[in-house]
């Protein structure tokens, strides 16, 4: 494990630690090397500096290092001849990343995914709003020229546990704010790539809420016409997917939390001159969103079962 001490690290460990199969080779962390940090669901991990280990003493290795400094250490990994799957932005679609490293929202690309060396890990956001807006795109339901807004809020550890200012326990309680602006999240360059080809444009405005983790989606879509039944495009995707929970009710971040699912429904909308559809997702951002999508890739990868060692 590359960067273990952030949030996403500390709960691959904790995944790793629990799954039957793998055991922790190491987790560094430079800047806390030789210190033990207590992981969520129990355990402790003891940090090593990233120079002091041999890569190869793992089969695979997850990254989790910051968004350019993962790549790098990816390289190394590989000249190690240890697979890799990278939770930084380096290697996603969309980033200016070399071809042929899957992008790993695996319910759409298992095939690519099982077979690589190399997996780039979506965002937690590009998870969320992709995995609740493919179904209708691919199967031609989405209108032509549309506009999908996709408005979405986001537990405070999805910033990562570097201190910041904004971050502080009293700018964070009792409030609700939106960030990223104007179309200008970095997560939109993944969203982008992976609906490229499609006549759509997203309009994306990511929102803090006072809570820890997990992130809810609610995602307007423009349709061609309406649609008799609104949840038939995503059992029809969805069926046999373990991860991915198509439900009549909507969607509450209490009922992800700790599970690496995703929970989707759709409601048409009223009042409006063409047909429209919401689509509400909720995913825990360090589970589904990170470490345990992470893991999803890595057992397709290993060649186990892929939902081995995960909480549904």
């Amino acid at each position: 494990m590359l960067g273990a001490s952030g949030y996403a690290g500390r709960e691959l460990c904790a995944l790793i630690l629990r799954h039957p199969r793998l055991s922790l080779a190491y987790a560094t962390a430079n800047s806390q090397k030789g210190e033990t940090a207590f992981l969520p669901g129990g355990g402790s991990v003891t940090f090593d500096a990233a120079d002091a280990i041999d890569l190869d003493r793992a089969k695979l290795a997850f990254s989790a290092l910051p968004h350019g400094a993962s790549a790098e250490w990816v390289a190394r990994a590989r000249e190690a001849g240890v697979k890799v799957v990278d939770l930084s932005a380096d290697l996603r679609i969309g980033n200016g990343a070399s071809t042929g490293i899957p992008y790993g929202l695996t319910e759409w690309n298992r095939d690519a995914v099982r077979g690589a060396a190399v997996v780039a890990n979506p965002g937690c956001y590009p998870t969320s709003a992709l995995l609740a807006i493919l179904p209708l795109l691919t199967q031609g339901l989405v209108a032509p020229g549309a506009v999908i807004n996709i408005q979405a809020s986001s537990g405070v550890t999805g910033a990562g546990l570097t201190a910041r200012l904004d971050l502080l326990f009293g700018e964070i309680t009792e409030n609700y704010r939106a960030y990223g602006v104007g179309n200008s999240h970095r997560h939109l360059k993944e969203m982008r790539a992976m609906v490229e080809g499609k006549d759509v444009e997203l309009l994306f405005t990511p929102h803090l809420l006072p809570v820890a983790r997990g992130i809810l989606s609610t995602i307007t879509v423009p349709l061609r016409a309406a649609l008799p039944d609104v949840l038939a495009p995503f059992r029809a995707q969805y069926a046999s997917e373990p991860f991915i929970e198509v439900t009549p009710d909507l969607p509450e971040l209490r009922q992800v939390n700790g599970r690496n699912v995703v929970r989707l429904t759709a409601r048409a909308v009223d009042g409006l001159r063409a047909p429209t559809l919401q689509v509400f997702s909720a995913i825990d951002n360090l589970m589904k969103g990170a470490a345990g999508q992470a893991l999803q890739n890595a057992n397709l990868m290993l060649g186990l079962e892929e939902p081995m060692g995960l909480p549904q």
